[in-house]
């Protein structure tokens, strides 16, 4: 059985690949620091896989800590690296904290794994990458535009760091550009819960239908755009997932032609806001209490993936549609809130 180290594991889309991971065949072990999840999310896991996953509750940023990881578990075949901070807004506030943990734990992380010889990396990228695009949809070979926050910043920096490191070493690395993650496990033990107020379209969604957030803000409605509010691209979470046990499988086969590759993790579909909106009261009835603001700053009119690099060269394409995303991350926010 094939070992692989999920960092970040017991985060939203982190527990979903462990979940894909162990349903696949893998033993798996996870880091986390439990700085935006609960232990809470290893019962979920180990219920809906009925095999509990090796757990280590380490901060990244330690180095000495991550080096004692390694000489314990020093018979990994790959590294899936989620850990790190995500927050937008706080990171052009606090600049410092995202480069010493999403930047710091990256290069402990890659030092370990040359000491250790696992040559095998999978690195949690983003769409955000790409900035506003010059053309629709988004292809990999798009230019990286200059990075509109810090936390973009360490994901563009973070690819050049592992390019860097695989032109030089036995590392062979494919970094994953994610779109829009959304939804939940269709068994609702495990899904999206975002500490304080939510920043992603979803889960704001689901807590004003629960009554959580009184109504729910849509920045901008006079975009260039069929109904005048931002697109994107929003993933199956489930099928995000699937596209990292395909990624693994294809390093650890050796399947891999290039020592670093990138790829698109999309639907190849772009929806507005507002379709997202009408989406979410059609498949559950509820009905959303809604209203129309001023645009936010820095926010991109239109970005939805060429998907066509991953459908060919790991053979993932997403099976499952926004209404099946927003089915199941309803289902999960009525289990949380217990209504």
């Amino acid at each position: 059985m094939k070992k692989v180290l999920v960092t970040g594991g017991l985060g939203y889309i982190g527990s979903h690949t462990v979940v894909a991971l162990q349903n696949a065949g893998y033993e798996v072990v996870i880091i986390d620091n439990l700085s935006n999840t609960s232990i809470d999310v290893l019962e979920g896991i180990t219920e809906i896989t009925k095999t509990p996953p090796v757990f280590e509750r380490l901060d990244l940023r330690i180095k000495s800590d991550v080096a004692a990881f390694f000489q314990k578990h020093n018979t990994l075949d790959g590294v899936i690296h989620f850990a790190a901070s995500k927050a937008v807004g706080e990171s052009v506030e606090k600049p410092l904290l995202y480069y010493e943990n999403n930047i710091n734990s990256l290069v402990y992380l890659l030092q370990e794994c040359k000491a250790h010889n696992i040559s095998n990396f999978i690195f949690s990228s983003s769409c955000t990458v790409y900035g506003e695009p010059d053309s629709l949809p988004i292809n990999e070979e798009a230019p990286i535009k200059d990075a509109t926050s810090p936390y973009g910043n360490t994901k563009q920096i973070s690819e050049e760091i592992i390019r860097d490191v695989c032109h030089v070493s036995a590392l062979k690395a494919i970094a994953l550009r994610y779109f829009n993650p959304v939804g939940a496990h269709k068994t609702a033990l495990i899904g999206e819960l975002p500490v304080g107020v939510p920043q992603n379209l979803v889960p704001f969604i689901t807590q004003t239908a629960a009554g959580i957030r009184k109504e729910l803000s849509v920045f901008g409605a006079d975009y260039n755009t069929p109904d005048g509010s931002c697109i994107r691209d929003y993933i199956h979470v489930v099928d995000l997932a699937e596209a990292h046990v395909k990624a693994v499988e294809k390093l650890i086969r050796a399947e891999n032609t290039a020592k670093f590759s990138v790829f698109n993790v999309g639907t190849g579909q772009g929806n507005s806001v507002l379709e997202v909106v009408h989406a979410f009261e059609e498949v559950t009835g509820e009905k959303l209490n809604h209203t129309i603001v001023d645009r936010r700053p820095g926010d991109v009119v239109a970005v939805y993936a060429d998907t066509k690099k991953a459908n060919e060269e790991l053979g993932w394409k997403a099976a499952r549609d926004l209404k099946d995303a927003l089915a199941s991350a309803w289902a999960w926010e009525k289990k949380v809130r217990g209504l």
